[in-house]
Protein backbone atom coordinates (compact mmCIF):
# COMPACT_ATOMS: atom_id res chain seq x y z
CA UNK A 1 0.00 0.00 0.00
CA UNK A 2 1.72 3.17 -1.18
CA UNK A 3 1.56 6.39 0.78
CA UNK A 4 -0.13 9.21 -1.13
CA UNK A 5 -0.04 12.87 -0.08
CA UNK A 6 -3.72 12.62 0.89
CA UNK A 7 -3.08 9.56 3.05
CA UNK A 8 -0.23 11.40 4.77
CA UNK A 9 -2.65 14.21 5.64
CA UNK A 10 -5.17 11.66 6.94
CA UNK A 11 -2.47 10.05 9.09
CA UNK A 12 -1.51 13.38 10.65
CA UNK A 13 -5.12 14.38 11.34
CA UNK A 14 -5.83 10.96 12.87
CA UNK A 15 -2.76 11.37 15.08
CA UNK A 16 -4.03 14.64 16.49
CA UNK A 17 -7.55 13.20 16.94
CA UNK A 18 -6.04 10.35 18.97
CA UNK A 19 -4.05 12.88 21.00
CA UNK A 20 -7.15 14.93 21.77
CA UNK A 21 -9.23 11.89 22.72
CA UNK A 22 -6.51 10.54 25.03
CA UNK A 23 -6.15 13.91 26.79
CA UNK A 24 -9.70 15.22 26.50
CA UNK A 25 -9.76 16.55 30.08
CA UNK A 26 -6.71 18.75 29.45
CA UNK A 27 -6.45 22.24 27.99
CA UNK A 28 -5.05 22.53 24.48
CA UNK A 29 -3.37 25.28 22.49
CA UNK A 30 -3.42 25.57 18.72
CA UNK A 31 0.38 25.43 18.70
CA UNK A 32 0.33 22.18 20.69
CA UNK A 33 -2.15 20.49 18.35
CA UNK A 34 -0.37 21.73 15.22
CA UNK A 35 2.92 20.37 16.56
CA UNK A 36 1.30 16.97 17.25
CA UNK A 37 0.13 16.87 13.63
CA UNK A 38 3.47 18.19 12.30
CA UNK A 39 1.77 21.10 10.55
CA UNK A 40 2.52 24.81 10.71
CA UNK A 41 0.29 26.49 13.29
CA UNK A 42 -0.55 29.11 10.68
CA UNK A 43 -2.21 26.53 8.42
CA UNK A 44 -3.27 23.78 10.84
CA UNK A 45 -6.71 25.22 11.61
CA UNK A 46 -7.72 25.31 7.92
CA UNK A 47 -6.31 21.83 7.22
CA UNK A 48 -8.08 20.31 10.22
CA UNK A 49 -11.38 21.88 9.23
CA UNK A 50 -11.03 20.73 5.63
CA UNK A 51 -10.68 17.11 6.73
CA UNK A 52 -13.13 17.01 9.66
CA UNK A 53 -15.68 19.74 8.90
CA UNK A 54 -14.92 21.39 12.26
CA UNK A 55 -12.21 23.58 13.70
CA UNK A 56 -10.03 21.87 16.34
CA UNK A 57 -11.82 23.64 19.16
CA UNK A 58 -15.27 22.93 17.75
CA UNK A 59 -14.26 19.26 17.68
CA UNK A 60 -12.91 19.38 21.25
CA UNK A 61 -16.05 21.12 22.55
CA UNK A 62 -18.37 18.67 20.81
CA UNK A 63 -16.50 15.57 22.02
CA UNK A 64 -16.42 16.89 25.60
CA UNK A 65 -20.15 17.63 25.56
CA UNK A 66 -21.02 14.25 24.00
CA UNK A 67 -18.89 12.54 26.63
CA UNK A 68 -20.74 14.51 29.31
CA UNK A 69 -24.08 13.47 27.83
CA UNK A 70 -23.06 9.81 28.03
CA UNK A 71 -21.80 10.15 31.61
CA UNK A 72 -24.99 11.90 32.72
CA UNK A 73 -26.90 8.76 31.79
CA UNK A 74 -24.52 6.07 33.08
CA UNK A 75 -23.10 7.76 36.20
CA UNK A 76 -26.26 8.28 38.22
CA UNK A 77 -24.37 8.97 41.46
CA UNK A 78 -22.21 11.78 40.01
CA UNK A 79 -23.42 15.36 40.12
CA UNK A 80 -23.58 17.54 37.03
CA UNK A 81 -20.61 19.45 38.43
CA UNK A 82 -18.58 16.25 38.83
CA UNK A 83 -19.30 15.29 35.24
CA UNK A 84 -18.47 18.74 33.90
CA UNK A 85 -15.07 18.59 35.62
CA UNK A 86 -14.50 15.00 34.40
CA UNK A 87 -14.99 16.25 30.83
CA UNK A 88 -12.41 19.01 31.03
CA UNK A 89 -14.56 21.97 32.12
CA UNK A 90 -13.34 24.13 34.99
CA UNK A 91 -16.27 26.56 34.87
CA UNK A 92 -19.74 25.11 35.49
CA UNK A 93 -21.45 28.14 33.95
CA UNK A 94 -19.55 27.67 30.69
CA UNK A 95 -20.37 23.96 30.68
CA UNK A 96 -24.06 24.62 31.34
CA UNK A 97 -24.27 27.22 28.58
CA UNK A 98 -22.46 25.02 26.05
CA UNK A 99 -24.47 21.92 26.97
CA UNK A 100 -27.81 23.67 26.49
CA UNK A 101 -26.62 25.13 23.20
CA UNK A 102 -25.63 21.66 21.97
CA UNK A 103 -28.60 19.59 23.20
CA UNK A 104 -31.38 22.16 23.64
CA UNK A 105 -31.95 21.39 27.33
CA UNK A 106 -30.01 21.74 30.56
CA UNK A 107 -27.74 18.92 31.69
CA UNK A 108 -30.12 18.08 34.56
CA UNK A 109 -33.14 17.92 32.25
CA UNK A 110 -31.18 15.83 29.75
CA UNK A 111 -30.35 13.31 32.48
CA UNK A 112 -33.99 13.18 33.57
CA UNK A 113 -35.29 12.74 30.01
CA UNK A 114 -32.78 10.00 29.14
CA UNK A 115 -33.42 8.20 32.42
CA UNK A 116 -37.15 8.06 31.71
CA UNK A 117 -36.53 6.82 28.16
CA UNK A 118 -34.15 4.14 29.48
CA UNK A 119 -36.70 2.93 32.01
CA UNK A 120 -39.35 2.70 29.28
CA UNK A 121 -36.99 0.74 27.02
CA UNK A 122 -36.09 -1.65 29.82
CA UNK A 123 -39.78 -2.21 30.61
CA UNK A 124 -40.55 -2.87 26.94
CA UNK A 125 -37.54 -5.18 26.68
CA UNK A 126 -38.64 -7.24 29.65
CA UNK A 127 -42.07 -7.66 28.13
CA UNK A 128 -40.59 -8.84 24.83
CA UNK A 129 -37.75 -10.94 26.28
CA UNK A 130 -39.03 -12.70 29.41
CA UNK A 131 -35.97 -15.00 29.37
CA UNK A 132 -33.34 -12.29 29.83
CA UNK A 133 -32.61 -12.83 33.56
CA UNK A 134 -29.05 -12.39 34.81
CA UNK A 135 -27.46 -14.12 37.81
CA UNK A 136 -23.86 -14.06 39.07
CA UNK A 137 -21.70 -16.96 40.28
CA UNK A 138 -18.08 -17.50 41.28
CA UNK A 139 -16.02 -19.71 38.97
CA UNK A 140 -13.44 -21.62 41.06
CA UNK A 141 -11.49 -22.68 37.95
CA UNK A 142 -10.70 -19.09 37.00
CA UNK A 143 -11.20 -17.40 40.39
CA UNK A 144 -13.47 -14.86 38.70
CA UNK A 145 -17.08 -13.80 38.81
CA UNK A 146 -19.17 -14.89 35.85
CA UNK A 147 -22.82 -14.51 34.96
CA UNK A 148 -25.52 -16.91 33.80
CA UNK A 149 -28.04 -15.47 31.38
CA UNK A 150 -31.03 -16.65 29.38
CA UNK A 151 -30.46 -14.17 26.58
CA UNK A 152 -30.39 -16.43 23.54
CA UNK A 153 -27.60 -14.53 21.75
CA UNK A 154 -25.28 -14.44 24.78
CA UNK A 155 -22.75 -17.26 25.20
CA UNK A 156 -20.71 -16.05 28.18
CA UNK A 157 -20.02 -12.95 30.23
CA UNK A 158 -17.26 -12.11 32.70
CA UNK A 159 -15.23 -9.20 34.03
CA UNK A 160 -11.47 -9.43 33.66
CA UNK A 161 -8.29 -7.41 33.28
CA UNK A 162 -7.30 -6.69 29.70
CA UNK A 163 -3.60 -6.11 28.97
CA UNK A 164 -2.29 -3.03 27.24
CA UNK A 165 -2.32 -3.39 23.45
CA UNK A 166 -0.74 -1.61 20.52
CA UNK A 167 -3.05 -1.56 17.52
CA UNK A 168 -2.75 -0.50 13.90
CA UNK A 169 -5.98 0.90 12.51
CA UNK A 170 -7.87 2.38 9.61
CA UNK A 171 -10.49 4.89 10.69
CA UNK A 172 -13.88 5.72 9.22
CA UNK A 173 -15.92 8.83 10.00
CA UNK A 174 -19.59 8.77 9.10
CA UNK A 175 -22.52 6.32 9.14
CA UNK A 176 -21.61 2.66 9.51
CA UNK A 177 -24.43 0.75 11.18
CA UNK A 178 -25.61 -2.17 9.03
CA UNK A 179 -23.15 -1.38 6.22
CA UNK A 180 -21.45 -4.74 5.66
CA UNK A 181 -19.68 -3.59 2.49
CA UNK A 182 -18.06 -0.70 4.38
CA UNK A 183 -16.66 -3.00 7.06
CA UNK A 184 -15.47 -5.49 4.46
CA UNK A 185 -13.68 -2.73 2.57
CA UNK A 186 -11.98 -1.38 5.72
CA UNK A 187 -10.81 -4.84 6.79
CA UNK A 188 -9.53 -5.64 3.30
CA UNK A 189 -7.46 -2.45 3.21
CA UNK A 190 -6.02 -3.07 6.68
CA UNK A 191 -5.11 -6.70 5.94
CA UNK A 192 -3.65 -5.72 2.55
CA UNK A 193 -1.26 -3.47 4.48
CA UNK A 194 -0.58 -5.96 7.30
CA UNK A 195 -0.13 -9.16 5.25
CA UNK A 196 3.14 -8.29 3.43
CA UNK A 197 4.59 -7.09 6.75
CA UNK A 198 3.95 -10.41 8.49
CA UNK A 199 1.60 -8.84 11.01
CA UNK A 200 -1.37 -11.21 10.65
CA UNK A 201 -1.76 -14.12 13.06
CA UNK A 202 0.65 -15.39 15.67
CA UNK A 203 0.39 -15.59 19.48
CA UNK A 204 -1.89 -12.99 20.99
CA UNK A 205 -3.06 -11.61 17.64
CA UNK A 206 -6.43 -9.89 17.89
CA UNK A 207 -8.74 -8.08 15.51
CA UNK A 208 -11.13 -5.51 16.89
CA UNK A 209 -13.31 -2.52 16.12
CA UNK A 210 -13.14 0.52 18.39
CA UNK A 211 -16.17 2.79 18.62
CA UNK A 212 -15.08 6.28 19.63
CA UNK A 213 -18.54 7.85 19.87
CA UNK A 214 -21.97 6.96 21.23
CA UNK A 215 -24.32 6.47 18.23
CA UNK A 216 -27.25 7.52 20.45
CA UNK A 217 -25.66 10.95 20.92
CA UNK A 218 -23.25 11.77 18.09
CA UNK A 219 -24.67 12.72 14.69
CA UNK A 220 -24.24 9.91 12.15
CA UNK A 221 -21.99 11.92 9.86
CA UNK A 222 -19.53 12.51 12.74
CA UNK A 223 -19.37 8.97 14.18
CA UNK A 224 -15.79 7.66 14.38
CA UNK A 225 -14.95 3.96 14.16
CA UNK A 226 -11.57 2.24 13.79
CA UNK A 227 -10.95 -1.31 12.51
CA UNK A 228 -7.79 -2.55 14.23
CA UNK A 229 -5.33 -5.39 14.60
CA UNK A 230 -2.82 -5.82 17.40
CA UNK A 231 0.79 -5.21 16.35
CA UNK A 232 4.21 -5.10 18.05
CA UNK A 233 4.82 -1.72 19.74
CA UNK A 234 7.69 -0.84 17.38
CA UNK A 235 5.60 -1.33 14.21
CA UNK A 236 5.99 1.50 11.73
CA UNK A 237 2.79 2.79 10.15
CA UNK A 238 2.18 5.13 7.27
CA UNK A 239 -0.55 6.72 5.22
CA UNK A 240 -4.10 5.92 6.20
CA UNK A 241 -2.89 3.26 8.67
CA UNK A 242 -2.45 4.76 12.12
CA UNK A 243 -1.21 3.33 15.41
CA UNK A 244 -2.37 3.86 18.97
CA UNK A 245 -1.86 2.46 22.45
CA UNK A 246 -4.76 0.99 24.39
CA UNK A 247 -4.25 1.09 28.14
CA UNK A 248 -4.71 -2.00 30.28
CA UNK A 249 -7.84 -2.02 32.38
CA UNK A 250 -10.89 -3.85 33.66
CA UNK A 251 -13.54 -4.78 31.09
CA UNK A 252 -16.74 -6.73 30.93
CA UNK A 253 -16.32 -9.18 28.06
CA UNK A 254 -19.65 -10.45 26.75
CA UNK A 255 -19.56 -13.05 24.00
CA UNK A 256 -22.43 -13.25 21.54
CA UNK A 257 -23.28 -15.24 18.43
CA UNK A 258 -25.10 -12.88 16.08
CA UNK A 259 -25.92 -12.26 12.47
CA UNK A 260 -25.26 -8.90 10.85
CA UNK A 261 -28.62 -7.49 12.02
CA UNK A 262 -28.28 -8.44 15.72
CA UNK A 263 -25.26 -6.44 16.91
CA UNK A 264 -27.48 -3.62 18.16
CA UNK A 265 -29.64 -6.07 20.13
CA UNK A 266 -26.53 -7.50 21.82
CA UNK A 267 -25.23 -4.06 22.79
CA UNK A 268 -28.66 -2.95 24.06
CA UNK A 269 -29.02 -6.06 26.22
CA UNK A 270 -25.58 -5.57 27.78
CA UNK A 271 -26.38 -1.98 28.77
CA UNK A 272 -30.06 -2.44 29.57
CA UNK A 273 -30.07 -5.81 31.34
CA UNK A 274 -26.59 -6.78 32.52
CA UNK A 275 -25.19 -3.46 33.77
CA UNK A 276 -28.10 -2.58 36.12
CA UNK A 277 -27.73 -5.97 37.87
CA UNK A 278 -23.94 -6.33 37.81
CA UNK A 279 -22.63 -3.95 40.47
CA UNK A 280 -20.53 -2.23 37.78
CA UNK A 281 -20.85 0.94 35.74
CA UNK A 282 -19.20 1.75 32.42
CA UNK A 283 -15.90 3.57 32.63
CA UNK A 284 -15.22 6.34 30.10
CA UNK A 285 -12.52 4.65 28.02
CA UNK A 286 -13.48 3.50 24.50
CA UNK A 287 -15.40 0.26 24.12
CA UNK A 288 -14.76 -2.19 21.31
CA UNK A 289 -15.76 -5.44 19.64
CA UNK A 290 -13.25 -8.27 19.38
CA UNK A 291 -13.54 -11.14 16.90
CA UNK A 292 -12.01 -14.42 18.15
CA UNK A 293 -13.18 -16.46 15.14
CA UNK A 294 -13.88 -16.09 11.45
CA UNK A 295 -17.60 -15.62 10.67
CA UNK A 296 -19.33 -18.76 9.41
CA UNK A 297 -22.62 -19.11 7.56
CA UNK A 298 -23.49 -15.48 8.19
CA UNK A 299 -22.91 -15.79 11.95
CA UNK A 300 -20.36 -13.79 13.93
CA UNK A 301 -18.77 -14.69 17.25
CA UNK A 302 -18.09 -11.31 18.85
CA UNK A 303 -16.78 -10.26 22.25
CA UNK A 304 -18.26 -6.92 23.22
CA UNK A 305 -15.74 -5.28 25.55
CA UNK A 306 -16.78 -2.35 27.72
CA UNK A 307 -14.49 -0.75 30.35
CA UNK A 308 -16.00 -0.95 33.82
CA UNK A 309 -15.51 0.20 37.37
CA UNK A 310 -17.50 -0.54 40.58
CA UNK A 311 -20.68 1.42 41.21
Amino acid sequence: MSTTPQNEYIARINKVLDYIEKNITESFTLEELASEASFSRFHFNRIFRAFTGETPFQFITRVRLEKAATLLVIRHQDSVTDIAFACGYTDLAVFSRNFKSQFGVSASQYRLNKGQQSNMRQTDGKQKQPGSEVSAYFCFNTNQMKWRTHMNLNKSIEVQEMPAMTVAYIRHTGPYQGNEKLFENLWNRLFAWAGPRGLIGGPGFKSLIIYHDDPNITAEEKLRMSVCITVPPDTRVEGEVGKMEMEKGTYVIARFEVDATQFGEAWSWLYGEWFPKSGYQPDDRPCFEMYPEEPRDGKFIVDICVPVKPL
